[in-house]
């Protein structure tokens, strides 16, 4: 289980970001790699998962925090809106928006 403090910011940017409340439910741990010549790990680390109250497309959230450039800790949510259904195809599609975007290095 995460940390209260850290449950409570990653609600926190849900509110901000979707205008919805949240339930904590669980946590669960991705990892996503690209292959190629050698496969490499894309992004790895906990996500978690919340029920998502008052929206009109999803019913569950998936949010984590990361370094950004300029070394900037982030809060990452991903609606479960099809094709996102996971927590991992929630990771691959922050990391499909960030290489589109640039962000991605």
């Amino acid at each position: 289980m995460l940390p209260y403090e850290y449950i409570a910011r990653l609600q926190n940017a849900i509110r901000r970001i979707n205008g919805c409340e949240s339930k904590y439910l669980e946590t669960v741990t991705v990892s996503e790699s690209f292959q190629g010549f050698q496969k490499k790990t894309a992004w790895e680390g906990e996500v978690a998962v919340f029920e998502i109250y008052d929206h009109p497309k999803a019913n569950r959230a998936y949010a984590w925090s990361c370094i950004s450039l300029g070394k900037v800790r982030r809060c990452v949510v991903v609606l479960n809106i099809p094709p996102v259904i996971s927590p991992q195809t929630g990771v691959q599609a922050a990391l499909a928006a960030q290489i589109l975007d640039g962000t991605l290095r």
